[in-house]
C-alpha cells in the first residue's frame, strides 16, 4: 500500500483486463505489462489473445460485405439460400435478403457454422437492418411431385418475390439456378457473401421454428431434434409408425417396409 492507496489484487486485475476494449485495454497493458504476478501476466495474454481474434472477425465479416459489393454492385443486391434440401420431412425453405452495406451485422456466416442461440441472435438483427426479406416453402407433396431440382427453382423465385424489390443482382449459394435474369452464383456463397449467409441464416431460423412446432403436430418422430433430416431415431419412428403428412414419399420408401409407390 502506498499514499494509503491499495494496490489492486491479481484477481482485481485480471477482472479488468477480461472485460476491457480499445484504449482501455491498451492502458491496462501499459500499466501492468510487467507486474510479475502470473494471474495478471495469463489475464494480459488471453486479453490480447480475445482483441485478435475480434479484429480477425471484423476482418472476415468486412471481406464478406467487401466481395459482395464487388460482385453484385453498388444497387439492390438480394443473398439467396436454401436449407432443407436433404431433410426427408418438412418444407423446402429459401431466404432471400437484401442487406444494407451499413450497419453492418457482425457475427454473421454459414448459418451451419453458428450455434442454434447465435442463429436466433444474428436473425434478430438482420430483421432489424435489413432493407428487404423474402421467405418461400416448398412443401412435402409439391417435392414429390416435381422433384427436388424443379422445388429449388420454384422457392427461390418465389423467395425473391416475397422481397418486393426490383434487384441490380441476385446473389445465389451453389451453381447457376437461371430463376434470376440478373442473378450470379458462388458455391459456398453462405461463407463468402454477407447476404447469402443472412439469407442462409433466416431460412434456417425460419424452418427449424416450423419443424419444432410439427413436433407437437406429429409426436414421435423426433422433429424438434433432427428438424426433418434422416437421424436414426426420425428413421426408425417411421419403420414403426409409417409416414405423416410432412414426409417426403419420394425420399422415405428405403425405411418403409412395402416399398411406397411414387
Amino acid at each position: 500500500m502506498a499514499n494509503g492507496v491499495r494496490a489492486a489484487s491479481a484477481r482485481e486485475v485480471a477482472a479488468l483486463l477480461s472485460s476491457a476494449s480499445g484504449q482501455e485495454l491498451d492502458a491496462l497493458v501499459e500499466r501492468y505489462g510487467e507486474d510479475p504476478r502470473k494471474q495478471v501476466q495469463h489475464a494480459i495474454a488471453s486479453a490480447l489473445a480475445r482483441r485478435e481474434r475480434e479484429r480477425a472477425e471484423r476482418e472476415r465479416v468486412d471481406a464478406m460485405y467487401d466481395l459482395q459489393r464487388e460482385i453484385g454492385g453498388e444497387g439492390l443486391v438480394i443473398g439467396v439460400d436454401e436449407v432443407g434440401r436433404g431433410a426427408i420431412a418438412g418444407p423446402l425453405t429459401v431466404g432471400a435478403v437484401v442487406l444494407p452495406n451499413e450497419p453492418r451485422v457482425w457475427g454473421i456466416n454459414d448459418s451451419k457454422q453458428l450455434t442454434p442461440a447465435r442463429r436466433e441472435s444474428l436473425a434478430a438483427q438482420i430483421a432489424d437492418v435489413a432493407v428487404a426479406i423474402g421467405i418461400a416453402h416448398i412443401e412435402p407433396a409439391s417435392i414429390d411431385a416435381v422433384g427436388m431440382a424443379n422445388a429449388l427453382r420454384m422457392a427461390m423465385s418465389q423467395a425473391i418475390e416475397d422481397t418486393g424489390v426490383d434487384p441490380d443482382c441476385v446473389l445465389i449459394d451453389g451453381n447457376p439456378m437461371h430463376v434470376h435474369s440478373k442473378e450470379k452464383t458462388m458455391v459456398k456463397g453462405d461463407a463468402k457473401i454477407a447476404a447469402i449467409a443472412a439469407a442462409s441464416i433466416v431460412a434456417k431460423v425460419t424452418r427449424d421454428s416450423l419443424m419444432i412446432a410439427y413436433d407437437s403436430e406429429y409426436p414421435g418422430y423426433h422433429l424438434a431434434e433432427c428438424k426433418g433430416y434422416g437421424s436414426a431415431a426420425h428413421i426408425e419412428a417411421i419403420r414403426k409408425n409409417g409416414l405423416t403428412p410432412i414426409h417426403r414419399v419420394s425420399f422415405c420408401g428405403n425405411f418403409l417396409e412395402t416399398p411406397a409407390l411414387f
